[in-house]
Order: C-alpha cells, then sequence, then structure tokens
C-alpha cells in the first residue's frame, strides 16, 4: 500500500482571491472619482469671483503641497469657515477624502440638513505638485467633495488646484497665475477672517487609512 499526499490548491486559490479582491477594491476607487464633464455637467455653481476666494483661502492658510482647504461660503460668497489639513493617505480614494472632508465641515460649521434647499455652499482648495491638468487625485476630491457636502446639507461648489504654476478653478477653465503653491501670501482685504482650523480628526481619518 503506498501513501500520497494530493496538491493543494490552497494557494493559487487564495493567490486567486487576492488578486480578485485586489482587481474590485481598484474598480470601487475608480467609481468614486469624478472626471472634468462629470463634474461640468453636475451643475456645480460658479464663483463671482474665484480669485478673491483663492486668495482670501492661500492668506488665511498658506498651504503647501499636499494640503487641502475647505470652506463654507455664504449666499454673498464671503467665506464663513474654513479648515486646512494634510493629505496623509497613500491611497487614492474618494471615499476617504470624503470621510476627512466632512470630519471637517463638522467641526467648523453646524450642518444645514433641516433646510429643505442648501443655502451655503463648501468649495475645495487643494494645493499639490505637477501641472493644473486633471489627474485621478483631482477626481477622487471632487468626488469627496460632492459627497461631503451631500452629508452636511451644503450645496457642492467649486474645486481649485493650486500649483507652482497658479490656482485653477476645474471644469470652469478659469485660473490664475498669483496666488501659487510658492507665493507670499497677498495682504488681506476682506472682513475679519474666521479663526482657521487645522489638522485634528480629519488628519486622524487619513493617517488611519495610509496605515492600513
Amino acid at each position: 500500500m503506498t501513501f500520497g499526499f494530493a496538491p493543494s490548491d490552497a494557494a493559487p486559490l487564495s493567490q486567486s482571491s487576492t488578486s480578485a479582491e485586489m482587481s474590485a477594491d481598484s474598480a470601487h476607487r475608480l467609481a468614486r472619482m469624478l472626471e472634468p464633464a462629470e463634474w461640468s455637467a453636475a451643475g456645480i455653481p460658479l464663483l463671482r469671483n474665484p480669485r478673491e476666494v483663492v486668495s482670501g483661502l492661500h492668506s488665511r492658510h498658506r498651504p503647501t503641497p499636499l494640503t487641502a482647504v475647505v470652506a463654507v461660503l455664504d449666499v454673498d460668497e464671503r467665506i464663513r469657515a474654513s479648515a486646512s489639513f494634510s493629505r496623509r493617505a497613500t491611497v487614492t480614494d474618494g471615499w476617504i477624502f470624503r470621510n476627512a472632508l466632512l470630519a471637517q465641515l463638522r467641526r467648523v460649521i453646524p450642518h444645514d440638513l433641516r433646510r429643505r434647499t442648501p443655502v451655503r455652499t463648501a468649495v475645495l482648495l487643494y494645493c499639490r505638485e505637477g501641472d493644473a491638468r486633471w489627474t485621478q487625485e483631482d477626481g477622487a476630491w471632487m468626488w469627496g467633495l460632492r459627497d461631503a457636502c451631500t452629508l452636511h446639507g451644503l450645496r457642492c461648489g467649486a474645486y481649485i488646484t493650486l500649483t507652482r504654476e497658479g490656482w485653477q478653478v476645474l471644469g470652469e477653465g478659469r485660473g490664475g497665475r498669483r496666488p501659487s503653491a510658492g507665493s507670499e501670501p497677498e495682504a488681506f482685504t476682506g472682513a475679519d477672517p474666521p479663526t482657521p482650523r487645522a489638522g485634528g480628526a480629519a488628519s486622524e481619518v487619513l493617517r488611519r487609512a495610509a496605515a492600513r
């Protein structure tokens, strides 16, 4: 009588399962981003004076690359609240960005979920390396901003990139050379700015995501 061992299929199945899970995760992340055409078709309200908004946020928070600044504007486009935080996640995922933005919004301003129609608008300025062309990272921030606004009862406003070339309102084609990622803040000429917020729960969300 002879004894033998049948070859185990556990390893190939495990590898196949891992590959499938990775593919599914990648597909989910790709679904959680918006391309410029989708963003434009979403009816995002145009800023009347985007340079004033960008300059105001730049002077308040002085963002450096990998810094996001989320701000809430009133009906007259005045900045009512704003917060900045650094991106620490290694994964480009709109769900992670949504959670980070929502955490900051909850810290700096009450929600408007009881209103039938949103009155205040949230905008996002993201300082990064590279040029002003759309990237998948931008698409994930767009998805995250739109979803965070829905969950906090706000209108979804402009998504703005700040690079060494200047600033750009994605989906609108409007931009300028100053301020830029490397420029000194301009003197703030509007009303007294609210105390800027930085870090907090959103940074913790991104740190935990990066550690996974």
